[in-house]
């Protein structure tokens, strides 16, 4: 309901929340109930303050059902207040305020009643103020963003405290379901809302401790990797990711070592944990352990079976944050490069294993500035004739 309330259909809210599309339709807009082929009633639907939750200074409805319970069994309201911890005057006020008319106290009843007490029908300042509301229209009109407007107001109006907005007033104003703050600016473009971002609705966020982990089984956090992002003293660390085609159709593996900035590009027919598995065995079984030490990669769905592939490479595989790609920093900057051969918004089905191979070799022969204008191959070559620790000082 929450998430309704936000703009978002039944359909998102429902998958967000990991039920049926039915489930929530029947939350959103209630349901009928039948017997024997006719209606026999009627389920309201959800009300949204209702199922949302509370600071615990508030009753809720487990504690009614108690009070509803021990005051039928004849308990006083002193002794139902120290049963549930409660203040007596807090007991006193719910039975006076939530009771029927007939005198009696019904914990559902009364809990609706409680809920339609609680919403507050508040008008926001751009409803109240319409000069400030066509100087917001205006300026989003033009493109600005909700923080600089709310920076503009403040200097503009220093000694008008009713002509300023913090940045979360307008982005509700915006998020309103038909907002008028919604509307075509003056220079065409694609979105029809006024946010740079184009959205018409609040994304959902999630608490940190509920949210789910990535995958079924645990992994390894690039916090846990024994070296900093920054540390390439040791060769044998591969950072690695999938640069994606057309419409998310099609991807390409890419592998880089992080000391030699060595790159090994993998050819996948599929874009699945099972294909990843199954290249990465091939392509990097053939190194030394010396040379294959770890592998970091994005949170893709694509290593749901990093698992297997640290049992099949004898490898660990970490990962990096959500959204630091500067935790890869060799890898984002390879796929920059990759671009070149691999544009954007096409089909990378196309290309291969031998176009890949042409491609990886290409790169891997050309001098690098941050390798003294030294070959990325002719580093790793170097790496694989020596007997000794692989290990290079910058």
């Amino acid at each position: 309901m929450e998430l309704r309330a936000r703009g978002w259909s039944i359909q998102a809210a429902a998958r967000e929340v990991g039920t049926s599309r039915t489930s929530g339709a029947n939350w959103a807009r209630g349901y009928k109930t039948y017997r024997d082929g006719r209606v026999v009633g009627f389920v309201a639907p959800l009300d949204r303050l209702a199922v949302r939750e509370i600071s615990s200074r508030y009753l809720s409805q487990d504690e009614r059902f108690q009070i509803a319970d021990l005051r039928r069994m004849g308990w006083s309201i002193r002794r139902i207040a120290a049963h549930l911890g409660r203040s007596p005057s807090t007991i006193s006020r719910e039975l006076r305020r939530n009771a029927r008319n007939d005198g009696g106290y019904r914990p559902f009843d009364a809990h609706r009643r409680a809920v339609a007490r609680r919403a507050r029908q508040h008008r926001r300042r751009l409803d109240t103020n319409h000069e400030l509301r066509a100087l917001v229209g205006e300026l989003l009109a033009q493109r600005w963003s909700p923080q600089q407007i709310s920076r503009h107001l403040r200097a503009r109006f220093p000694e008008l405290p009713g002509m300023r907005l913090c940045h979360e007033s307008i982005y509700q104003a915006i998020y309103e379901p038909g907002s008028s703050l919604v509307r075509p600016s003056r220079v065409p473009s694609v979105h029809r809302s006024p946010l740079r971002t184009g959205r018409d609705h609040r994304r959902a966020h999630q608490k940190v401790e509920r949210r789910r982990p990535r995958f079924a089984q645990p992994m390894l956090t690039i916090h846990q990797r024994p070296f900093r992002p920054e540390d390439r003293s040791e060769a044998g660390h591969w950072e690695g990711d999938l640069i994606v085609g057309k419409d998310h159709g099609s991807a390409i593996g890419t592998l880089v070592e992080r000391t030699t900035r060595l790159v090994r590009l993998l050819h996948l027919p599929q874009r699945d944990a099972h294909t990843l598995h199954r290249v990465l065995a091939m392509r990097m079984g053939d190194l030394p352990p010396s040379l294959l030490r770890s592998i970091t990669w994005d949170q893709g769905t694509e290593m749901a079976r990093h698992t297997d592939i640290t049992a099949t490479l004898a490898v660990p595989v970490y990962f990096c944050d959500a959204h630091a790609p500067w935790q890869r920093g060799s890898n984002e900057n390879t796929n920059g490069l990759l671009r070149q051969y691999f544009p954007k918004r096409t089909d990378l089905s196309i290309h291969s294993p031998r176009h890949l191979k042409a491609v990886e070799n290409e790169l891997n022969t050309r001098p690098r500035m941050v390798l003294a204008d030294r070959a990325p191959a002719e580093l790793f070559a170097a790496l694989l004739a020596s007997s000794s620790e692989p290990s290079l000082r910058r």
